[in-house]
This record gives structure tokens, C-alpha cells and sequence, in this order.
């Protein structure tokens, strides 16, 4: 009778300290988002200060101060999103933990951005507008301002929506928009807003068909060999050394401006040396890797895991190198031209807001990146590292491709296109196994015609989502510049 009250006591304590507990961690999963506002509010808050301390004394040092912030800002997003090209597809490849890769992506981004990073920018975005039909250089400051604005504000949207989005066509439209608002239409460099546009349809489809390619030859060469584990002996370092000889050239051309001007003709003879000594590197490598080994194809996972980390690690690198100036270009501008009183068509970019640029994308990618990380690494279609490293191939030809023709292409559309071309394959190749299969074995096919449009191996509304945001990230970020502008203009 006596031990009944302790016991109902004792059963009342646990319910109450089961219901503090669940309450504690409802709050840290209320918590958690505000923390990660929490920091980036406080980045951007010490690169305004940054900016103070620089321009304290100068006359309109509060546009620098608001610029830095908003750059800040800018770069935050990038981080959000743009890094999740590169390093999706190793870590939905499960060859990188989200930890690791949002470490090495941190490192690599920062060290392309401070390293290589062009010390030279052109404000206006690639020759968008011409700078001279700007009325003055205050009006050119708010115009920058405005487009800096709008592409951080609309690569922020896309990163909530879930859609991987050109940053650099973000800027585009954003000078575009703030351009057409302060100097009319004709301020609007056409022919090259034309060839921009051709690269909306450009990146992906060429970023997509080599992927298909490569991951046509490892299936063709490798996988469906009966001695699976020799053809990769020979045929994983002939992979690897042409990925090491596109991404030597790649980052011959595109990632080391600020050290040495590299022409493209010299970056593919370093590319091909880099393939030869690459070759006679891993041919002793993958032979040693592959002993012992069992003749399946998911053996063949392993050989193909450390050339994806350095691709992903090459990847980001050259990333950071180029795509800072998406953060800090009209920031640049907007410092020049407040401290010199004009405005030219290019700027050199002052180390601190190289820094801040720098440190911004790796906060971004620390504090917000996982969720496109996911994304494009795992919710699009399944990846394993042979269909990730084809993702990297291809990228990094792509670019090289791309620059031999003079077009302009988007990081982000060939990384995402690559991966739409590694699904999309797979579904071609499932379905022409499944006809050859049932053509010759004369048996009933394993699901009916509906079941199988249910199970496509890409799925269709992220395709559309991600295809939709890049067709109006230009018009949306234009439109949204010329709207803040008017703002910008009118009330301060």
C-alpha cells in the first residue's frame, strides 16, 4: 500500500520530464534556422563595419557601408546556392559526407577567391550596359546598388524555392534592369544580352550530353563487361586522366587569371601533359585498388570515389576564383566610383572586398548549403560516383568547350544540366535493356506501361521547377532592379 503513491509519483515525474524534453527539442528545431540568420546577419553586419573603418572619412562613405553590407549578403547567397553544384553530386554519390564536403568546399572556394581571384572586374557585368550613357556617377552608384540588390534578393528566393540559379545571370539581369531604368534602352548592350540568353539552352544541353557520354562509355567499357574489374583496370585511369586534363586546362583558363594570363591553346597542351603524367600515376593506383575485389559492379563504386572528391575539391576552386566577382563586381564599381568621383568599365577590387566576397560564399555554403546540396545530389535522380564523376567531366569540358567557341556558358546550368543528362540516360538505357530483354527472352515485361511512367528514373517536377527558374532568373532579376532603382532614386 505504501509503495503505490511513490511508484503513481515516480510515473508522473518521468511524464513530466518526457514532455521537457520534447519541448526542448521542438526548440532547438525552432532555433536552429534563426541561429544560421543569426550569423550571417552578424557577417553582414561586420562587413559594414569593415566598410567604415575604410571610408569613414570620405565623402558618401554611407553608400560604401550599405554596398558592403548588401555585398555581404550577395555573397551569403551565392554560398547558398551556387556551391551546390559542385559538391551535390559527391556527396549524393555518398563519396563525401555533407560535413566533409561543405568543409572542403569552404576551404577550396576561399582559397580560388583570395588566390586567383580576378583582381580586375568588369563593373557592368560582362559588357552589359555602357557605363557612359549613365548621367553622372551618382547615378551610376544607385544603379549598382540596385542590381546588387535585386540578384542577391532573387538568388536568396530561388535557394527558398529549392532551384539552383544562375548567380551570374542574376547580376546580368540585375545591371540589365538597373541600366535600362537610369539610361533608357539603348543603354543595353543587345547582341551580348543575346548570346547570354543562347547560353540558357547552351550549358545544359552540352552539360547534359557529354555526362550521357561518358557515363554511356563506362556502362558500354566497364560495367557490362563480363571481367568488370579488368576493363576498369583499363579503363578507370584513361577516365581519370582525362578529367585531370580538363580540369588542368579549365583551371589554366578560368582560375588563375590574377596569377598568369594563360591562352587557351597553352592551357590545353598543360591539359594534355597533365592527362599523360595523370595516366601513369593511377594505372598502378587502380591496380592496387581493385585487388581482391569482386566482380560486380558495385565494386567498381570505390575506384571512382577519391577522383570525385578532387573533382568536387578542382570544381569549387575554380568557382570561387570566378564567381566572387558576382558578389563583389558592383560593390567594386561602387567604391571606385564614390572614391574617385567616376566610373569606368573596369575596377580593381580592393583586398578587403575581395575578403569579404570570399567569406561570404563560405558562410552561405556553411550556414544554408546543405539544402541545395541535397538537391541537386540526390532529389533529381540517384547518383553513384561513377554518374557523379561523368557530372564533373563534364563540367569542367564543358567550360573548356565553351571557351574554344566564345560562348558564354553557367556554371550552375552545366552542373545541373550534367546530372538531368546522367538521369535521362539511365532512363533510355533502362528502357532499351528492358525492349532487348523482353524481345529475345519473349517474356511479360516486369511492370505495366503506367507503372513505369510512375517510376522515371528523373524526377519531373523538380525538372520543371529548376528549368522554369532559369528561363525568368534574367527577366525577374531585371525587373526587380529597375523597381528598386525607381526606389532607390525617389526616396533617398
Amino acid at each position: 500500500m505504501t509503495n503505490t503513491p511513490i511508484k503513481t509519483k515516480w510515473t508522473t515525474l518521468d511524464k513530466d520530464l518526457n514532455r521537457i524534453s520534447r519541448m526542448e527539442l521542438a526548440t532547438s528545431y525552432v532555433a536552429r534556422p534563426l541561429i544560421g540568420t543569426g550569423i550571417a546577419m552578424a557577417f553582414i553586419i561586420t562587413a559594414a563595419l569593415i566598410a567604415a573603418i575604410f571610408f569613414s572619412d570620405t565623402p558618401g562613405s554611407y553608400i560604401v557601408i550599405a554596398a558592403a553590407a548588401v555585398g555581404a549578403y550577395m555573397a551569403i547567397n551565392i554560398g547558398a546556392n551556387d556551391v551546390a553544384n559542385n559538391m551535390g553530386p559527391a556527396v549524393g554519390a555518398n563519396a563525401l559526407s555533407m560535413g566533409g564536403a561543405i568543409v572542403i568546399a569552404a576551404i577550396a572556394e576561399s582559397a580560388g577567391a583570395l588566390l586567383a581571384g580576378g583582381d580586375v572586374v568588369s563593373t557592368i557585368s560582362k559588357g552589359i550596359i555602357d557605363p557612359m550613357s549613365v548621367q553622372n556617377s551618382e547615378v551610376f552608384v544607385w544603379a549598382m546598388m540596385a542590381a546588387l540588390i535585386s540578384s542577391a534578393l532573387w538568388v536568396n528566393l530561388a535557394t527558398w524555392v529549392g532551384a539552383p540559379v544562375s548567380t551570374t545571370h542574376s547580376v546580368v539581369g540585375g545591371v540589365m534592369g538597373a541600366g535600362i531604368a537610369a539610361a533608357g534602352m539603348a543603354a543595353v548592350n543587345w547582341p551580348t544580352m543575346g548570346k547570354i540568353a543562347a547560353s540558357w539552352v547552351i550549358s545544359p544541353v552540352l552539360g547534359g550530353a557529354i555526362a550521357a557520354l561518358f557515363l554511356a562509355i563506362i556502362k558500354a567499357k566497364i560495367q557490362y563487361q563480363e571481367d568488370k574489374i579488368g576493363a576498369a583496370r583499363r579503363w578507370v585511369p584513361i577516365l581519370v586522366a582525362i578529367m585531370a586534363g580538363a580540369f588542368a586546362a579549365y583551371l589554366s583558363v578560368k582560375g588563375l587569371k590574377r596569377i598568369v594570363k594563360i591562352e587557351l591553346e597553352v592551357a590545353v597542351l598543360i591539359g594534355l601533359a597533365t592527362a599523360v603524367v595523370t595516366w601513369a600515376a593511377t594505372v598502378p593506383w587502380v591496380r592496387r585498388k581493385s585487388e581482391g575485389l569482386e566482380n560486380r559492379t558495385r565494386s567498381l563504386k570505390t575506384l571512382f570515389g577519391l577522383p570525385l572528391v578532387v573533382s568536387a575539391a578542382f570544381l569549387s576552386f575554380a568557382h570561387g576564383a570566378n564567381d566572387v566577382a558576382n558578389a563583389v563586381g558592383p560593390l567594386a564599381a561602387i567604391v571606385h566610383a564614390t572614391e574617385f568621383g567616376d566610373f569606368a568599365s573596369k575596377v580593381s577590387i580592393p583586398m578587403w572586398v575581395m575578403i569579404i566576397g570570399a567569406f561570404g560564399i563560405s558562410f552561405g555554403l556553411f550556414l544554408f548549403g546543405p539544402k541545395l546540396i541535397r538537391m541537386v545530389g540526390s532529389q533529381i535522380t540517384k547518383l553513384n560516383p561513377m554518374r557523379a564523376f561523368c557530372v564533373a567531366l563534364s563540367a569542367a569540358i564543358t567550360v573548356i568547350v565553351a571557351s574554344s567557341l566564345g560562348l558564354p556558358v553557367s556554371s550552375t546550368h552545366i552542373a545541373v544540366g550534367g546530372v538531368f543528362g546522367v538521369g535521362f540516360f539511365r532512363e533510355w538505357d533502362s528502357e532499351r535493356r528492358r525492349r532487348l530483354s523482353t524481345g529475345t527472352a519473349k517474356i511479360k515485361p516486369a511492370f505495366a506501361r503506367e507503372e513505369r511512367q510512375r517510376r522515371k528514373l528523373v524526377r519531373r517536377s523538380h525538372f520543371m521547377t529548376i528549368i522554369a527558374a532559369w528561363v525568368i532568373t534574367v527577366p525577374a532579376a531585371a525587373l526587380m532592379s529597375g523597381v528598386i532603382f525607381w526606389l532607390l532614386t525617389a526616396f533617398i
